[in-house]
C-alpha cells in the first residue's frame, strides 16, 4: 500500500483531500486523523475561559459538512462490505456493535452542541458547566469509535475487502460529496 505524501495528508486542519478517495481506506484513515483532531479542539473548547470563534467556527463546520457524510460512509458501506466478508474467526460484529454505539451517543448530542456553539457565536455567553459536559462526553464516544476503527476495522478492512469491494466504496463516498466516480480504485494491499 501507498501512504500519501505531505501535499495530501496536511496537518488535519481542513476537511480531508477527495483525491484520497481513490484509495477509500486511506481517505477514512485521514477522516479518522480529522475527527481526532477536531476532537482535541473540542475538548479544548469545554475547558477554556473563553472561546475561540475560529475554534468554534471550525467545529461547527465539521459537524455540519462532514461527519454525517463519514458516518454514512461506515453505516451504509464500510459495515455492509465487511459484514460480507469477514470470517468468523474476524469476531467483527460486536466490534461493529460497540462502535455504532459510540456513534449513535455522538449523533444524539450533536444537536445540543451545535445549539450551545450557536449560541455562543450570537450572543458570547459562557458555556454552562452541562454545556462543557456535553462537548466531553461528545468526544469521548467519538474517539471510542476512533481507536476500535483504527486498531480493528480498518486493518481487516484492508485484509478482506476486494479490489471490487473497494471501487464500490470510492464510488459511493464520491457520490456521497457530489464527485464524480475515478475510472480505477487501487487495491488495498
Amino acid at each position: 500500500m501507498q501512504k500519501p505524501g505531505p501535499a495530501l495528508r496536511g496537518i488535519g486542519d481542513r476537511p480531508t483531500d477527495p483525491r484520497l478517495l481513490a484509495n477509500p481506506l486511506d481517505f477514512i484513515c485521514e477522516d479518522h486523523l480529522r475527527e481526532r483532531l477536531v476532537c482535541e479542539v473540542i475538548d479544548g473548547l469545554g475547558v477554556s475561559a473563553s472561546l475561540n470563534r475560529q475554534a468554534v467556527l471550525t467545529v461547527l463546520r465539521f459537524l455540519n459538512e462532514e461527519l454525517n457524510v463519514h458516518l454514512r460512509d461506515e453505516a451504509e458501506d464500510l459495515f455492509p462490505l465487511l459484514a460480507r466478508r469477514c470470517t468468523a474467526e474476524d469476531a467483527i460484529e460486536n466490534t461493529i456493535r460497540r462502535i455504532r454505539a459510540d456513534q449513535v451517543e455522538a449523533i444524539r448530542l450533536m444537536p445540543a452542541i451545535r445549539a450551545t456553539l450557536a449560541r455562543w457565536l450570537d450572543t458570547g455567553a459562557d458555556l454552562t458547566a452541562a454545556d462543557r459536559a456535553t462537548l466531553t462526553r461528545f468526544s469521548g464516544h467519538v474517539r471510542r469509535h476512533l481507536v476500535a476503527e483504527n486498531a480493528i476495522l480498518l486493518p481487516i478492512a484492508r485484509a478482506r475487502l476486494t479490489r471490487a469491494d473497494l471501487r464500490t466504496l470510492s464510488r459511493h463516498m464520491r457520490s456521497r460529496r457530489g464527485l464524480p466516480d475515478f475510472m480505477e480504485t487501487p487495491d488495498a494491499e
